[in-house]
């Protein structure tokens, strides 16, 4: 039975590395997966998904403004596709998490998003929030804080390393801007809480 699952974590944690061992397990044993990425996260190349560690493949795209229902069904027209892995699953909105639960029940496929579960101030981003009410499983990717605790918070830096307690949600970025701590840590950073 095909199920809408929601991989997630903080930055760093490798969700990416997860999501493409996975597609590779499918494609060692013969089957097809269908990769998509957010087409305005270009940091490592357009319509690509990629590590740290140096890997990556290639990844059709999506934007707010695409029908994911629609972009999975005329996938699986062209052929079979035994999971669709779908990478910075944070940045789907609420109608787009919609459209691929729809894909899981009237199409019959597996759906895995990996994305981050909260930003920088510890607020949901849209995408996350309606794949927790959502998601038919849900698995956490996990990291470690510089303490060793686990890390479940990120903070964003400016070019100073100052912790910004504000400014937009989504903001590409790297090891250069973010960083994962554990809640006590990212509690110090952010001066105890978010404004």
């Amino acid at each position: 039975m095909a199920k809408l699952y929601f991989h997630y974590s903080t930055m760093n944690a490798g969700k990416s590395t997860v999501l493409l061992q996975a597609s590779h397990n499918y494609i060692e044993r013969g089957m097809q997966t269908y990769l998509l990425t957010a087409r305005f996260d270009n940091r490592a190349g357009e319509g690509r998904i990629a590590s740290r560690i140096g890997i990556g493949v290639a990844a059709d795209t999506f934007d707010e403004t695409d029908d994911l229902f629609a972009k999975i069904h005329a996938r699986l027209e062209t052929g079979p596709c035994a999971c669709i892995f779908l990478d910075e699953a944070q940045f789907l909105t609420r109608a787009q998490v919609w459209q691929l639960a729809r894909a899981v029940d009237d199409l019959g496929v597996p759906i895995m998003c990996y994305g981050l579960r909260v930003d920088f101030r510890g607020a949901l981003f849209e995408g996350s929030s309606a794949l927790l009410a959502l998601a038919d499983e849900m698995r956490e990717v996990r990291t470690i804080c510089h303490c060793g605790r686990k890390a479940t918070m990120v903070v964003r830096r400016d070019s100073g390393g100052t912790a910004q307690r504000e400014g937009n949600q989504i903001q590409i970025g790297g090891n250069e801007t973010y960083v994962s701590l554990c809640r006590r840590h990212w509690r110090e950073e952010m001066g105890d809480g978010p404004t």
